[in-house]
């Protein structure tokens, strides 16, 4: 079901910047169990919204690792997204028109400090003590690790699959990239709606070289004859932007891709290794072994330093996406280290009374 959020007092910004109110959507699925020991929590990653039935359902819904018939589950559209939470595109009530590009700059921080404000309304109406599973890929992973170091007694478990402590140089340079095909869009500098969208286009053409690799590309989209032009890799480039473009925009994508360059843990926090320390919660780490955005070194960091956390790689000829195609795989991992674990913590606890 999808909810909204709505605060009118000031959202004070890492930057020192503020939103003078805001609303955040959310979904949730299935019901709080009498012990309200069943929550999942997922956090989305850059494009995806907060219903995560419609883009996870590898490993959310009916017979699936996380069932609404057993967890209830919650998800909020992360701060400047466009799904209905507070965006470039939302009215400034100072001036009653949209922000457009004056819009303030948010970090990862941020949105997993909005992410909060929501956990703080539910639990005050439903009353609830804990989060039993919070969940996380990619860029939503960051939000994840960020609220278990912001509130490490929340969380039991956590699960970070492909992500990092903090955005790599060579993420960051992806993400400039396609920044730069944004701006060099001739209508980026308008408050339009639709400004930048072909920019946009090209930035998602951009993106998908770091999503997939060398691997995944041949292996999907090789053509089996002989043309000499016209190819299948080139149509889906194309194809990609124009799908994206149907349903983001440019302001939005903008603003994340510069929120995730902006990821680290170990900012104003004694640096990584400290930050991380911090968490407290149960950590499954799950890296994919040819990921080249976010490779396994970046993982094999957060399981060096996250004290009580176990490390799984999985092999996988999709690359970064992996995260979201890979469902037998990690659905395996999950069950057997967060799942039937605490299943079986339970049992002990019950034959020992």
């Amino acid at each position: 079901m999808l909810n909204y959020f709505n605060s009118d007092s000031e959202f004070v910004l890492e930057s020192g910047q503020s939103l003078p109110s805001l609303q955040l959507a959310y979904h949730t699925f299935g019901k709080l169990n009498d012990k309200k020991d069943n929550i999942v929590w997922i956090c989305h990653a850059l494009t995806a919204n907060s219903n995560p039935l419609e883009w996870w359902d590898i490993l959310i819904g009916e017979n699936k690792i996380i069932n609404p018939e057993k967890h209830f589950i919650i998800c909020v559209n992360s701060l400047g997204s466009c799904y209905g939470s507070t965006n470039a595109l939302s009215e400034n009530p100072k001036t009653g028109q949209a922000f457009y590009h004056d819009f303030p700059f948010f970090t990862i921080r941020d949105i997993a400090s909005a992410i909060d404000l929501v956990r703080k309304e539910l639990q005050s109406k439903l009353g609830f003590e804990k989060i039993w599973l919070c969940v996380g890929g990619s860029m939503g992973g960051q939000q994840a690790m960020e609220w278990a170091i912001k509130e490490p007694y929340l969380i039991e478990n956590l699960a970070l699959i492909a992500t990092n402590a903090r955005h790599s140089a060579w993420g960051i340079a992806f993400n400039s990239s396609q920044r730069q095909a944004i701006e060099n869009d001739s209508t980026w500098k308008e408050s339009n709606p639709k400004a930048g969208i072909n920019g946009m286009k090209v930035a998602r053409s951009i993106a998908l070289l770091s999503y997939r690799n060398y691997e995944a590309y041949n292996l999907t989209q090789t053509n089996q004859d002989e043309r000499t032009q016209n190819f299948d890799a080139e149509s889906y480039q194309k194809y990609q932007g124009e799908k994206l473009a149907q349903r983001f925009d440019a302001f939005a994508y903008y603003n994340l891709s510069k929120a995730m360059d902006s990821h680290n843990v170990g900012r104003n926090r004694g640096g990584i290794e400290n930050a991380l320390s911090q968490i407290k919660a149960k950590t499954l780490i799950v890296s994919i072994t040819n990921d080249v955005l976010f490779p396994p070194e970046d993982q094999q960091i957060l399981a060096k330093y996250i004290p009580n956390s176990t490390y799984f790689e999985i092999k996988s000829p999709y690359g970064h996406d992996g995260f979201l195609l890979e469902g037998k795989k990690l659905s395996e991992i999950l069950e057997r280290e967060v799942t039937s674990r605490i299943q079986a913590t339970k049992d002990a606890i019950i034959n020992t009374k």
